[in-house]
């Protein structure tokens, strides 16, 4: 599978005449490390209590935290350095909400597993059957810059909850953000990242016996098929997986510029998810709120150097998948809000592109607006989240005008 014979952003790929000026060597490390640092500790907690609740003993659970970690890094690293894209790989969150709610199939745990093997085959399918590949695709530019502000809107306003929760902390990295954002705007980002990470280096406990559990313990985990499993779990773990993470990913891509080849992006990813599942991995699949911190100006001016950023993002998620025991008491022990604050800072820009081309064209803005608000509603139904919701409702109302004309 080559993805980059066919991967391309939008306007002149490739074209270093025509590529934006400026920009620095750190920016997509910064960029990366935040995206990797941020998916893992906003999530990490869901994913344990997901597999917990599925039937994993714990360290069966630490087994398959480590499994989606290894795999979604090192599949970021392949597919960016093989097309040339920011393409950013998470787990699954909603899917693992989907396991608690769920609980404990018949069989246990080995079933679980083999629920995740058959929702991976699923996701492979997908990829390989042509007309869901293009509908995935067909979202319209306003429709998806107004899910990615929805997307986007609550981290952002993550700055001004840290200011009122933990002013000690949050206010020195919006001060340093500032001055930076004045005198060395392309430094601003890292410089707040460099400063939260000293804070809650300064403040935060490591739990005693964090470095017992310091090397990776993988635990093979033989699956069971059972329809029960399969209809429970596999089915709705797919759907949330691909509307939940799969669309909201491909739109933060499409909504900056790039258009990567969808049927080969879904394969991977079913695949990569085929492998996690045997040592107690739930998916693997784009990432969809972090991924914005790879694919947008913040990483590089240039779109054409941003796909750095998705490859230290994953180089970082081996790291702490190598390191989960410490990673996860030390990321535990920190301000939560604290790291989706610089999150928030690193993303204003990608919040007020996205608004721009939501709102850029008159006849379609008010459906891009009910795109937006049903995203940040949070609604949620059938398991399905509100990003996908979103563009349903959107689509509804730009379908209609177009009926009306």
């Amino acid at each position: 599978m080559r993805t980059d014979t066919t991967s391309t952003f939008d306007g002149a790929p490739g074209d270093e005449t025509m590529a934006p000026r400026g920009g620095s060597a750190l920016q997509p490390v910064a960029a990366g490390l935040l995206a990797a640092i941020v998916g893992f500790a906003s999530a990490f907690t869901v994913v344990l209590q997901g597999l917990t609740a599925a039937g994993a003993t714990p360290v069966q659970a630490a087994s398959g935290l480590l499994a989606v970690c290894i795999g979604q890094g090192l599949l970021a690293i392949l597919l960016s350095w093989r097309s040339r894209l920011p393409i950013s790989i998470a787990w699954s969150t909603p899917g693992a909400a989907l396991l608690i709610a769920t609980g404990v199939p018949a069989g246990g745990f080995p079933a679980a597993v083999g629920a995740f093997l058959a929702a991976a085959a699923l996701v492979v399918a997908a990829g390989l059957w042509r007309p869901f590949g293009r509908l995935v695709t067909a979202i319209p530019t306003p429709l998806a810059g107004a899910m990615l502000a929805g997307v986007l809107l609550d981290l952002c306003l993550a700055p001004a909850r840290a200011v009122g929760a933990m002013p000690m902390l949050a206010l020195p990295v919006l001060l340093v953000w500032a001055l930076a954002w004045r005198f060395a705007r392309l430094y601003a980002v890292p410089a707040a990242v460099v400063t939260a990470l000293a804070l809650i280096g300064l403040t935060a406990a490591v739990p005693p016996g964090a470095f017992a559990h310091l090397w990776p313990e993988p635990v093979f985990v033989a699956p069971a098929f059972s329809t029960g499993a399969i209809i429970g779990i596999a089915v709705p773990l797919f759907i949330v997986t691909m509307a939940s993470q799969n669309v909201p990913g491909l739109a933060v891509l499409n909504a900056n510029g790039y258009r990567p080849p969808v049927g080969p992006l879904f394969v991977a990813t079913g695949a990569a998810s085929a492998l996690t599942a045997l040592f107690g991995g739930h998916a693997v699949n784009l990432s969809a709120i972090t991924a914005a911190l790879c694919a947008s100006a913040e990483a590089h001016p240039d779109p054409a150097r941003r796909w750095p950023a998705a490859v230290v993002a994953g180089t970082a998620y081996l790291v702490i998948g190598l390191f989960a025991g410490f990673a996860a008491a030390f990321i535990a022990a920190s301000p939560p809000l604290l790291i989706q604050a610089v999150a928030g800072l690193a993303l204003l820009g990608s919040l007020g592109g996205a608004l721009s081309t939501a709102l850029a064209r008159e006849e379609e803005r008010l459906p891009a607006v009910v795109t937006f608000v049903t995203t940040v509603s949070g609604l949620s139904l059938f398991g399905i989240g509100a990003a996908f919701w979103g563009l349903v409702a959107g689509g509804a109302m730009m379908a209609l005008d177009r009926l009306r004309g």
